[in-house]
């Protein structure tokens, strides 16, 4: 049961708690509507269960069931924005987009078609994936709709490798191929929270040649989160945002529960803090990835992505400026 309202204005928003106990029905992200029962959707909240382009750990197929199921604790009211993120816009969950398993270039399609179908007449996508493989036709999507998108990637890991075993889509190369698509605002881009030994010292170089800048884990614990918020910021600018989270940004003791998990990480208190600054820029989608229920423990990882995504809708929602 939803709220239901006579007023097509005014948004459905989640189960009522007081009347439907939190652990009792369909794990909708939030408990908030279908996307089949409401008029229109600000933001739809969408499933992607593919995986098939990792390198270690399988199993991020099932994040999206996953973070669902995490986010019945989930509340109306964000006290740290000052926002009710499901009252001043509506939201929806829009299931998942099923795709192949078993051939990439396929899925990569199907997501892209998917996306496009979801975001017709401006609703903004927040995609829970899956591994980050997604983030490409994601960023296509985006692309067509904005132009070149500032892309602020928070994660453990550059993602802008060229191959792995000669395959160019995979869950390590997603940015690699966006900037050279030209999707991504190359003077406004960057990654936040990167730490773990690379493969080169030209990994950097390449890196910086495909348009992002670098705020290192190491650079969050010496120079403060303050620091790394107006870095952040200031390079993101005023351009259209999109922000893609893979959930091993976080130090393996916040997300037990990813695909490749590195020491020395955010904590998810820092990671929150961050997302939340991003109500001051223009965000125009978002994805969460990478989250494996299978290596989770009492939905550590889960609830965390969970708390990721509440916090980029209640970034999105409107606001007096």
């Amino acid at each position: 049961m939803v709220n239901e309202f006579s007023n097509d204005d005014v948004p459905i928003g989640p189960v009522d708690a007081s009347v439907v106990p939190r652990f009792a029905g369909i794990a909708t992200f939030a408990r908030l509507p279908r996307l089949d029962q409401v008029p229109r959707a600000d933001i739809a909240i969408v499933g992607v269960p593919f995986d098939s382009g990792v390198s270690y750990r399988p199993g991020a197929r099932f994040g999206p069931s996953h973070v669902r199921e995490s986010s019945r604790l989930l509340r109306p009211y964000n006290p740290v924005q000052d926002v009710s993120p499901f009252a001043s816009q509506q939201v929806a969950d829009a299931g998942d987009i099923a795709v192949n398993p078993f051939n990439i270039l396929e899925a990569v399609d199907q997501i892209e078609a998917g996306a496009r179908q979801l975001s017709e007449g401006g609703t903004k996508l927040v995609t829970i994936g899956g591994d980050h493989t997604i983030a490409l036709p994601l960023l296509r999507v985006a692309h067509a709709q904005h132009g070149p998108v500032a892309v602020v990637h928070f994660d453990a890991h550059l993602d802008t490798w060229d191959t792995y075993f000669g395959a160019p889509i995979t869950h390590g190369t997603p940015f690699r191929r966006a900037s050279e698509e030209g999707l991504i605002d190359m003077q406004h881009s960057l990654h936040v929270g990167i730490r773990g030994p690379l493969y080169d010292r030209e990994d950097l170089r390449d890196d910086k040649r495909l348009g992002f800048a670098i705020i290192a884990s190491h650079e969050i614990q010496l120079e403060g989160l303050q620091s790394a918020i107006t870095r952040m910021l200031d390079r993101l600018g005023d351009r259209p945002v999109y922000v893609s989270v893979d959930i091993d940004v976080l130090d393996p003791a916040h997300a037990p529960g990813t695909g490749t998990p590195e020491a020395g990480g955010m904590t998810s208190r820092e990671l929150l803090a961050m997302l939340r600054e991003l109500q001051h820029v223009n965000l125009v989608g978002a994805d969460i990835v990478e989250v494996a229920p299978a290596y989770d423990h009492a939905q550590i990882t889960g609830i965390a992505a969970a708390h990721v995504t509440y916090e980029i809708i209640s970034s999105m929602a409107p606001r007096e400026r």
